[in-house]
Protein backbone atom coordinates (compact mmCIF):
# COMPACT_ATOMS: atom_id res chain seq x y z
CA UNK A 1 0.00 0.00 0.00
CA UNK A 2 1.29 3.42 -0.89
CA UNK A 3 1.69 6.34 1.45
CA UNK A 4 -1.36 8.04 -0.05
CA UNK A 5 -3.55 5.09 0.86
CA UNK A 6 -2.40 5.20 4.48
CA UNK A 7 -3.12 8.91 4.69
CA UNK A 8 -6.61 8.44 3.30
CA UNK A 9 -7.22 5.60 5.76
CA UNK A 10 -6.12 7.73 8.71
CA UNK A 11 -8.38 10.58 7.62
CA UNK A 12 -11.29 8.17 7.28
CA UNK A 13 -10.71 6.82 10.79
CA UNK A 14 -10.53 10.35 12.15
CA UNK A 15 -13.80 11.20 10.47
CA UNK A 16 -15.42 8.09 11.93
CA UNK A 17 -14.16 9.02 15.40
CA UNK A 18 -15.62 12.50 15.00
CA UNK A 19 -19.02 11.17 13.94
CA UNK A 20 -19.34 8.62 16.73
CA UNK A 21 -17.82 10.75 19.51
CA UNK A 22 -20.90 12.84 20.26
CA UNK A 23 -23.32 13.19 23.18
CA UNK A 24 -26.21 15.37 24.30
CA UNK A 25 -25.96 17.27 27.55
CA UNK A 26 -28.69 19.14 29.42
CA UNK A 27 -28.16 22.56 30.96
CA UNK A 28 -30.35 24.49 33.40
CA UNK A 29 -31.17 28.09 32.57
CA UNK A 30 -29.42 30.48 34.95
CA UNK A 31 -27.22 27.82 36.55
CA UNK A 32 -23.67 26.55 35.86
CA UNK A 33 -23.18 23.82 33.24
CA UNK A 34 -20.07 21.61 33.15
CA UNK A 35 -18.97 20.26 29.76
CA UNK A 36 -16.91 17.11 30.36
CA UNK A 37 -14.91 14.76 28.13
CA UNK A 38 -14.54 10.97 28.54
CA UNK A 39 -11.46 9.48 30.30
CA UNK A 40 -10.11 8.37 26.92
CA UNK A 41 -9.84 11.97 25.73
CA UNK A 42 -8.30 13.00 29.01
CA UNK A 43 -5.55 10.41 28.51
CA UNK A 44 -4.97 11.50 24.91
CA UNK A 45 -4.70 15.14 26.05
CA UNK A 46 -2.01 14.26 28.60
CA UNK A 47 -0.23 12.17 25.99
CA UNK A 48 -0.35 14.55 23.02
CA UNK A 49 -0.39 17.81 24.97
CA UNK A 50 -2.41 19.75 22.39
CA UNK A 51 -6.16 20.35 22.77
CA UNK A 52 -8.83 23.02 22.34
CA UNK A 53 -12.48 23.81 23.11
CA UNK A 54 -14.63 25.34 20.35
CA UNK A 55 -18.29 26.11 19.74
CA UNK A 56 -20.22 26.47 16.52
CA UNK A 57 -21.55 29.92 15.68
CA UNK A 58 -25.30 30.29 15.44
CA UNK A 59 -26.65 30.24 11.90
CA UNK A 60 -23.27 29.56 10.26
CA UNK A 61 -20.61 26.90 9.76
CA UNK A 62 -17.99 28.90 11.63
CA UNK A 63 -16.46 27.87 14.93
CA UNK A 64 -15.23 30.04 17.76
CA UNK A 65 -12.25 29.00 19.88
CA UNK A 66 -13.04 29.13 23.59
CA UNK A 67 -9.77 27.69 24.96
CA UNK A 68 -6.40 26.42 23.77
CA UNK A 69 -4.27 23.98 25.75
CA UNK A 70 -0.63 23.42 24.83
CA UNK A 71 2.20 21.80 26.80
CA UNK A 72 0.55 22.34 30.18
CA UNK A 73 -0.44 25.96 29.50
CA UNK A 74 -3.86 27.21 28.43
CA UNK A 75 -5.43 30.39 27.12
CA UNK A 76 -9.07 31.31 27.82
CA UNK A 77 -10.94 33.56 25.39
CA UNK A 78 -14.16 34.06 27.44
CA UNK A 79 -12.93 34.28 31.01
CA UNK A 80 -15.98 36.24 32.20
CA UNK A 81 -18.37 33.51 31.06
CA UNK A 82 -16.40 30.26 31.22
CA UNK A 83 -13.87 28.51 33.44
CA UNK A 84 -11.40 25.79 32.49
CA UNK A 85 -10.66 22.89 34.86
CA UNK A 86 -7.23 21.57 33.95
CA UNK A 87 -7.55 18.53 36.22
CA UNK A 88 -10.00 16.80 33.84
CA UNK A 89 -9.91 19.33 30.96
CA UNK A 90 -13.61 20.17 31.39
CA UNK A 91 -15.14 23.54 30.54
CA UNK A 92 -17.70 25.18 32.86
CA UNK A 93 -20.30 27.70 31.68
CA UNK A 94 -20.82 29.94 34.72
CA UNK A 95 -24.33 31.25 33.96
CA UNK A 96 -26.12 29.23 31.31
CA UNK A 97 -28.30 31.23 28.91
CA UNK A 98 -30.37 30.49 25.84
CA UNK A 99 -27.47 31.57 23.62
CA UNK A 100 -25.32 28.75 25.04
CA UNK A 101 -27.56 26.11 23.45
CA UNK A 102 -25.35 24.93 20.57
CA UNK A 103 -22.74 22.35 19.52
CA UNK A 104 -19.40 22.27 21.40
CA UNK A 105 -16.26 20.55 20.17
CA UNK A 106 -13.22 19.27 22.05
CA UNK A 107 -10.28 18.29 19.85
CA UNK A 108 -7.01 16.51 20.69
CA UNK A 109 -4.26 16.72 18.09
CA UNK A 110 -0.82 15.26 17.57
CA UNK A 111 0.80 16.38 14.39
CA UNK A 112 -1.57 15.72 11.44
CA UNK A 113 -3.96 13.60 13.53
CA UNK A 114 -6.99 15.06 15.31
CA UNK A 115 -9.56 13.33 17.46
CA UNK A 116 -12.88 15.08 18.16
CA UNK A 117 -15.52 14.92 20.87
CA UNK A 118 -18.82 16.76 20.28
CA UNK A 119 -21.32 17.84 22.90
CA UNK A 120 -24.75 19.10 21.91
CA UNK A 121 -25.96 21.33 24.76
CA UNK A 122 -29.72 21.74 25.33
CA UNK A 123 -30.84 24.42 27.79
CA UNK A 124 -34.06 24.04 29.81
CA UNK A 125 -35.83 26.41 32.17
CA UNK A 126 -36.70 24.54 35.40
CA UNK A 127 -40.34 24.21 36.42
CA UNK A 128 -41.79 26.42 39.13
CA UNK A 129 -43.90 25.14 42.03
CA UNK A 130 -47.24 24.08 40.52
CA UNK A 131 -50.60 25.32 41.78
CA UNK A 132 -53.83 23.31 41.93
CA UNK A 133 -57.09 25.04 41.03
CA UNK A 134 -60.68 23.74 41.16
CA UNK A 135 -62.33 23.90 37.75
CA UNK A 136 -65.61 22.22 38.71
CA UNK A 137 -67.20 21.05 41.96
CA UNK A 138 -70.40 19.14 42.60
CA UNK A 139 -71.90 17.79 45.84
CA UNK A 140 -74.71 15.24 45.72
CA UNK A 141 -75.90 12.32 47.86
CA UNK A 142 -72.93 12.52 50.21
CA UNK A 143 -70.33 12.34 47.46
CA UNK A 144 -67.99 14.91 45.99
CA UNK A 145 -66.98 15.29 42.34
CA UNK A 146 -64.07 17.55 41.49
CA UNK A 147 -62.19 18.61 38.39
CA UNK A 148 -58.68 19.78 39.36
CA UNK A 149 -56.20 21.70 37.23
CA UNK A 150 -52.45 21.58 37.98
CA UNK A 151 -50.25 24.21 36.30
CA UNK A 152 -46.73 25.60 36.63
CA UNK A 153 -46.05 29.18 35.58
CA UNK A 154 -42.50 28.49 34.32
CA UNK A 155 -40.61 25.69 32.69
CA UNK A 156 -39.75 24.21 29.29
CA UNK A 157 -41.50 21.08 28.04
CA UNK A 158 -43.41 20.54 31.30
CA UNK A 159 -45.39 17.33 31.81
CA UNK A 160 -47.87 16.57 34.62
CA UNK A 161 -48.82 13.42 36.52
CA UNK A 162 -51.07 12.64 39.51
CA UNK A 163 -50.65 10.13 42.30
CA UNK A 164 -51.45 9.54 45.96
CA UNK A 165 -48.74 9.75 48.60
CA UNK A 166 -50.85 8.16 51.37
CA UNK A 167 -50.06 4.68 52.62
CA UNK A 168 -53.72 3.65 52.58
CA UNK A 169 -55.48 2.17 49.56
CA UNK A 170 -57.31 4.88 47.65
CA UNK A 171 -58.22 2.64 44.74
CA UNK A 172 -56.14 4.64 42.29
CA UNK A 173 -58.48 7.60 42.62
CA UNK A 174 -55.55 10.04 42.34
CA UNK A 175 -53.77 8.31 39.46
CA UNK A 176 -53.60 10.09 36.14
CA UNK A 177 -51.52 11.86 33.54
CA UNK A 178 -51.96 15.37 32.26
CA UNK A 179 -52.70 18.64 34.00
CA UNK A 180 -56.42 17.88 34.67
CA UNK A 181 -57.63 15.26 37.15
CA UNK A 182 -61.30 14.28 37.64
CA UNK A 183 -62.06 12.62 40.99
CA UNK A 184 -65.26 11.43 42.65
CA UNK A 185 -65.40 10.03 46.17
CA UNK A 186 -67.63 9.63 49.21
CA UNK A 187 -67.30 12.28 51.89
CA UNK A 188 -67.19 9.53 54.53
CA UNK A 189 -64.01 8.16 52.96
CA UNK A 190 -62.28 11.51 52.44
CA UNK A 191 -58.95 12.33 54.06
CA UNK A 192 -56.49 11.36 51.34
CA UNK A 193 -54.23 13.67 49.33
CA UNK A 194 -53.81 13.87 45.58
CA UNK A 195 -50.32 14.99 44.59
CA UNK A 196 -49.56 16.66 41.27
CA UNK A 197 -46.00 16.46 39.94
CA UNK A 198 -44.78 18.94 37.33
CA UNK A 199 -41.51 17.90 35.70
CA UNK A 200 -39.25 18.38 32.73
CA UNK A 201 -35.86 16.94 31.82
CA UNK A 202 -33.96 19.01 34.40
CA UNK A 203 -36.33 19.54 37.36
CA UNK A 204 -39.42 18.34 39.22
CA UNK A 205 -41.87 20.04 41.63
CA UNK A 206 -44.93 18.80 43.60
CA UNK A 207 -48.20 20.20 44.94
CA UNK A 208 -50.83 18.41 47.05
CA UNK A 209 -54.62 18.70 47.28
CA UNK A 210 -56.31 17.52 50.49
CA UNK A 211 -59.71 15.90 49.96
CA UNK A 212 -60.82 16.10 53.62
CA UNK A 213 -63.03 19.05 52.79
CA UNK A 214 -64.63 18.92 49.39
CA UNK A 215 -63.83 22.09 47.47
CA UNK A 216 -62.06 23.78 50.39
CA UNK A 217 -59.11 26.02 49.61
CA UNK A 218 -56.00 23.92 50.06
CA UNK A 219 -52.27 24.38 49.85
CA UNK A 220 -51.39 25.46 46.37
CA UNK A 221 -54.98 26.58 45.65
CA UNK A 222 -55.65 30.34 45.31
CA UNK A 223 -57.57 31.82 48.26
CA UNK A 224 -58.54 35.22 49.65
CA UNK A 225 -56.48 36.33 52.63
CA UNK A 226 -58.29 37.32 55.83
CA UNK A 227 -56.66 40.76 55.88
CA UNK A 228 -57.89 41.48 52.37
CA UNK A 229 -61.42 40.36 53.24
CA UNK A 230 -61.55 42.65 56.30
CA UNK A 231 -60.29 45.59 54.23
CA UNK A 232 -62.98 45.02 51.59
CA UNK A 233 -65.76 44.87 54.20
CA UNK A 234 -64.51 48.07 55.89
CA UNK A 235 -64.35 49.89 52.57
CA UNK A 236 -67.91 48.83 51.77
CA UNK A 237 -69.20 50.20 55.11
CA UNK A 238 -67.45 53.54 54.52
CA UNK A 239 -68.96 53.86 51.05
CA UNK A 240 -72.48 53.18 52.40
CA UNK A 241 -72.05 55.83 55.14
CA UNK A 242 -70.88 58.44 52.62
CA UNK A 243 -73.84 57.73 50.29
CA UNK A 244 -76.38 58.01 53.14
CA UNK A 245 -74.82 61.31 54.33
CA UNK A 246 -75.03 62.81 50.83
CA UNK A 247 -78.71 61.81 50.50
CA UNK A 248 -79.58 63.44 53.86
CA UNK A 249 -77.77 66.69 53.01
CA UNK A 250 -79.50 66.95 49.65
CA UNK A 251 -82.91 66.35 51.24
CA UNK A 252 -82.34 69.16 53.78
CA UNK A 253 -81.20 71.55 51.06
CA UNK A 254 -84.32 70.87 48.95
CA UNK A 255 -86.66 71.56 51.94
CA UNK A 256 -85.25 75.11 52.43
CA UNK A 257 -84.93 77.14 55.70
CA UNK A 258 -87.81 77.38 58.20
CA UNK A 259 -88.30 79.96 60.93
CA UNK A 260 -89.73 79.24 64.33
CA UNK A 261 -90.87 81.91 66.79
CA UNK A 262 -89.66 81.79 70.38
CA UNK A 263 -93.01 80.46 71.59
CA UNK A 264 -92.92 77.61 69.11
CA UNK A 265 -95.39 79.08 66.56
CA UNK A 266 -94.51 78.92 62.90
CA UNK A 267 -94.03 82.31 61.27
CA UNK A 268 -94.79 83.21 57.65
CA UNK A 269 -92.81 86.02 56.03
CA UNK A 270 -94.53 88.48 53.64
CA UNK A 271 -92.52 90.91 51.55
CA UNK A 272 -94.44 94.06 50.48
CA UNK A 273 -93.16 97.23 48.89
CA UNK A 274 -95.21 100.45 48.87
CA UNK A 275 -94.02 103.44 46.89
CA UNK A 276 -95.62 106.91 46.87
CA UNK A 277 -96.21 108.91 43.71
CA UNK A 278 -93.17 110.63 42.35
CA UNK A 279 -92.62 114.23 43.53
CA UNK A 280 -90.50 116.69 41.58
CA UNK A 281 -87.75 118.19 43.71
CA UNK A 282 -85.43 121.04 42.82
CA UNK A 283 -82.22 119.16 43.17
CA UNK A 284 -81.11 115.89 41.62
CA UNK A 285 -80.61 114.37 45.01
CA UNK A 286 -81.41 110.68 44.76
CA UNK A 287 -84.42 109.37 46.55
CA UNK A 288 -83.67 107.22 49.53
CA UNK A 289 -85.86 104.44 50.70
CA UNK A 290 -86.68 103.45 54.23
CA UNK A 291 -87.57 99.90 55.07
CA UNK A 292 -90.03 99.24 57.84
CA UNK A 293 -90.10 95.83 59.49
CA UNK A 294 -93.27 94.97 61.30
CA UNK A 295 -94.10 91.74 63.06
CA UNK A 296 -97.71 90.91 63.73
CA UNK A 297 -99.26 87.95 65.33
CA UNK A 298 -102.19 86.72 63.38
CA UNK A 299 -103.25 86.28 59.79
CA UNK A 300 -101.70 88.45 57.07
CA UNK A 301 -103.69 91.45 55.66
CA UNK A 302 -106.13 90.92 52.84
CA UNK A 303 -105.04 91.43 49.27
CA UNK A 304 -107.28 94.59 48.85
CA UNK A 305 -105.67 96.33 51.80
CA UNK A 306 -108.65 95.96 54.16
CA UNK A 307 -107.40 95.30 57.67
CA UNK A 308 -108.53 92.15 59.31
CA UNK A 309 -109.84 91.61 62.76
CA UNK A 310 -107.28 91.51 65.54
CA UNK A 311 -105.93 88.19 66.48
CA UNK A 312 -107.76 86.18 69.07
CA UNK A 313 -106.01 85.53 72.37
CA UNK A 314 -104.55 82.12 72.95
CA UNK A 315 -107.12 79.43 73.48
CA UNK A 316 -107.65 78.07 76.93
CA UNK A 317 -105.45 75.12 76.25
CA UNK A 318 -102.48 77.50 75.81
CA UNK A 319 -101.68 76.63 72.25
CA UNK A 320 -99.82 79.52 70.53
CA UNK A 321 -101.14 81.06 67.36
CA UNK A 322 -99.10 81.55 64.20
CA UNK A 323 -97.00 84.73 63.99
CA UNK A 324 -96.67 86.55 60.65
CA UNK A 325 -93.78 88.93 59.90
CA UNK A 326 -94.48 91.77 57.41
CA UNK A 327 -91.62 93.52 55.66
CA UNK A 328 -92.74 96.89 54.13
CA UNK A 329 -90.55 99.26 52.22
CA UNK A 330 -91.74 102.89 51.81
CA UNK A 331 -89.90 105.28 49.54
CA UNK A 332 -90.00 108.91 50.75
CA UNK A 333 -88.76 112.06 49.14
CA UNK A 334 -85.63 113.60 50.56
CA UNK A 335 -85.95 117.23 51.69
Amino acid sequence: MGSGTWIRLLLALGALWGIRARETQLGILGEPTLLQIPPKFQERTREFGEASWKKTMEGSQKKKVLLRFSSGNFTEYEQDRMRFHRGNFSLEILNTSREDERLYEYSVSKGPEEELWHIQLQVFEPVADPRIRILHRELSNGSCSLSLLCASERGDEVSYSWDSRDSGDTGGICSGNGSVLNVSYSLRNSGFRCVCTARNRVSSRDAAFDSSQCGAEQSGVPRVRTELLVALVTLGVIVIIVIVTIIILRARRDQGPSQVTPDGATSATIYAQVQKPKVTVPSATPISSTTIYAAATGPPPATDGTPRAPAEPPNPQGHPQEATTVYASVTLPVA
